[in-house]
C-alpha cells in the first residue's frame, strides 16, 4: 500500500563522523547522539534543522467508555479539545514553551469541535465490548487522513512532528490493540489509565476480553485489528506514523496511545519505526512493551502519563541542546589533539 522512504545512509554516515570529531568522549550523549544521525538519515543531510516543528494532537470519542472503563464522562474530550483551541491545557503550554506548533484535529468528538481540522470518521466510535468500533474502510479512512496531514506539514517546511491525543476511553482501545498484536493477555498490558481504582481496572479488563472474543480480530491484519478495537485517534495517529515515512519526516511516540498507533503503522508499513523517535516511559503498562517491539528506547523517565503529545514536546529542546554541541562545538582537529579511538 504504502512504502517507506529510503534513508540516506551517506547523510548518517556523515553525521557520525560529525560526532566522531568533536572534542569529547565517544558517544558520549549517548541515545542523543544515535538520534540525531537518524534526523540527518531521515531529512537527507548532516545538516541538520528541526527548527520548524509541530504537535499534532488528534482527539476522539470511544463507545466503550459505556463500559465503565473510564473515571470520567465521555463529555470531557469535547471540553478538553475545545480547551485546546483556547490554548488552555498542559500540552498547549509546553508546546509553546518548547518551540512546536499546534495542529488540533476532530477525528471524532461526540457533538464535534468547531475550529478544528475536520478529519471527523463518525461521532465517537462504537462500543467495542459489544461489536467492532468501526468499519474496515473507517480505519483505512483514518490512516488516510494522518498520511495526509504529514504530507501537509511536509510541503509546509516541518521537519519535526510530536504526536498527541484527547479521547475519554483511549487508553482501553489502546490496550485492546496492543494485547492482540503483542499476543499478551488483556491483563498484562492494561493500566489505571487516568486513575482507575481497583474494581475500575477490573472493569476495564473484563471489557478488553469482550471485545476481543466477540471481535475475533485477525492479528496478521492490522486494520482488522484498528476496525475491530481501536479508536479514530489511534487509526489516524498510525497514519500520522505511515505519512512521517513516506514523506521523510521524523515522528515523536509520545505516550500509551501514541505507542499503540506507532506499533499500529510499523504492522501496515514494515519500517516505519525508523521515522520515530521515543519521547517517554510512559506510567501504562504496555507501553515499554510496544516500544521494545519497535526496537525504540526511551530517553525520558519521568513517570509520566498525561498525554496530550507532553512528552513527545520535550525532546524539543533535548534535541536542541544536543544539536548545539553538534553544530557548535570545536572538533579534536580544531583544539589541536588526538581524536578518541574505538576500543570496543
Amino acid at each position: 500500500m504504502y512504502k517507506p522512504k529510503k534513508l540516506d545512509k551517506s547523510a548518517a554516515e556523515a553525521a557520525r563522523r560529525r560526532w566522531a570529531s568533536i572534542a569529547k568522549p565517544l558517544h558520549g550523549l549517548g541515545e542523543f547522539e544515535d538520534i540525531i544521525i537518524q534526523l540527518a538519515a531521515v531529512s537527507g543531510t548532516a545538516e541538520v534543522d528541526i527548527k520548524k516543528r509541530t504537535l499534532v494532537v488528534v482527539c476522539a470519542d470511544n463507545g466503550v467508555v459505556k463500559e465503565g472503563v473510564t473515571q470520567t464522562g465521555q463529555n470531557v474530550t469535547k471540553t478538553v479539545a475545545e480547551n485546546f483551541l483556547k490554548g488552555e491545557t498542559s500540552a498547549c503550554k509546553m508546546a509553546s514553551a518548547t518551540g512546536f506548533d499546534l495542529l488540533v484535529c476532530d477525528a471524532g468528538v461526540v457533538g464535534g469541535v468547531k475550529g478544528a481540522v475536520d478529519l471527523r470518521l463518525g461521532n465517537g466510535t462504537k462500543n467495542i465490548a459489544e461489536g467492532p468500533a468501526m468499519t474496515a474502510d473507517d480505519a483505512l479512512k483514518g490512516v488516510e487522513n494522518g498520511i495526509a496531514i504529514v504530507k501537509k506539514l511536509k510541503s509546509e517546511g516541518c521537519a519535526l512532528i510530536a504526536t498527541g491525543e484527547m479521547g475519554i476511553g483511549n487508553t482501553t482501545t489502546s490496550s485492546a490493540v496492543a494485547s492482540v498484536l503483542l499476543g499478551k493477555a488483556p491483563s498484562e498490558v492494561t493500566g489505571r489509565g487516568a486513575g482507575l481504582g481497583t474494581d475500575g481496572l477490573k472493569r476495564k479488563i473484563r471489557a478488553i476480553e469482550k471485545a476481543i472474543a466477540i471481535n475475533n480480530p485477525d492479528k496478521n491484519d492490522v486494520l482488522d485489528v484498528m476496525s475491530k478495537l481501536g479508536g479514530f485517534d489511534i487509526c489516524t495517529l498510525a497514519g500520522v506514523f505511515v505519512g512521517g515515512a513516506v514523506y521523510g519526516v521524523n515522528v515523536i511516540i509520545d505516550g500509551f496511545i501514541s505507542a499503540a498507533a506507532a506499533l499500529c503503522a510499523e504492522r501496515l508499513v514494515p519500517g516505519a519505526a525508523d521515522f520515530m523517535i521515543a519521547s517517554h516511559s510512559s506510567r501504562e503498562t504496555a507501553a515499554e512493551d510496544i516500544l521494545r517491539a519497535l526496537g525504540k528506547r526511551a530517553v525520558i523517565h519521568a513517570g509520566m502519563c498525561l498525554g496530550e503529545g507532553t512528552g513527545a514536546v520535550l525532546m524539543g529542546p533535548l534535541l536542541d541542546a544536543s544539536l548545539a554541541v553538534y553544530s557548535e562545538m570545536a572538533t579534536f582537529g580544531d583544539i589541536k589533539i588526538e581524536e578518541y579511538k574505538e576500543l570496543c
